[in-house]
């Protein structure tokens, strides 16, 4: 199986941008971490500080799940809990 892209957009509610990226800064480190993660990069757009943006590559769909089923990320949605505007994430393929 190919690997597994992932696109996540966050949109920080606009008097809590602070907030929202302390909170995604603690993911980074231990997603780093985890079986199957290739690279999990977090982006701060240059003309909206409120959004940002999650670019990860996993070696397989199951092991981002497992990712995603994991406790840091159950604290990280407590902790911004009506803090986050949007959220869109998007499953992708590498075709070239």
């Amino acid at each position: 199986m190919a690997k597994l892209t992932i696109v996540a957009n966050i949109k920080a509610n606009p008097d809590k941008v602070d907030l929202v990226k302390s909170e995604l800064l603690k993911l980074i480190d231990i997603t780093r971490k985890e079986e199957g993660c290739i690279n999990y990069d977090l982006h701060q757009d240059n003309d909206n500080p409120a959004h940002f943006v999650f670019y990860e590559n996993w070696e397989t769909r199951e092991l981002w799940q497992t990712h995603m089923a994991n406790q840091h990320l159950a604290d990280y949605m407590a902790a911004t809990e009506g803090a986050v505007e949007e959220f869109t994430l998007n499953e992708m393929t590498v075709i070239s």
